[in-house]
C-alpha cells in the first residue's frame, strides 16, 4: 500500500473545488493508495516525468486535472495540484 498525501496548496484549494471534483480526487487518492501511482485506468492519464503523473478529474469546461509525484523509496505519493487544466503546471 502506498501512503498518499496532499500538498499544502491542494489542501487549501480542496474546499473550493466543485463537489464532483472533490469526490473524484478522493477516489483517485484511494486508487493510488491501493494500486500505486501509475493509473492507466483514469481518463487522460499520462506520465509527465519519471516520477510525476497526471489525469483528468472532470472533462468539459472547465477541465480539472490532478498532478501527483511519487517517491518509490518511501512508497509515498503526494498530490501536488488539483486545478483547472488552464492552471496546470505542465
Amino acid at each position: 500500500m502506498w501512503d498518499v498525501t496532499v500538498s499544502r496548496s491542494v489542501d487549501k484549494q480542496f474546499p473550493k473545488l466543485p463537489e464532483r471534483v472533490r469526490k473524484q480526487l478522493l477516489a483517485l487518492m484511494r486508487a493510488i493508495r491501493i494500486g500505486g501511482p501509475v493509473r492507466g485506468d483514469w481518463p487522460n492519464y499520462g506520465k509527465l516525468s519519471a516520477d510525476k503523473h497526471h489525469c483528468h478529474l472532470k472533462k468539459g469546461q472547465p477541465t480539472y486535472v490532478a498532478v501527483w509525484q511519487e517517491n518509490k523509496k518511501a512508497i509515498n505519493v503526494e498530490v501536488i495540484y488539483a486545478v483547472t487544466h488552464e492552471n496546470a503546471p505542465y
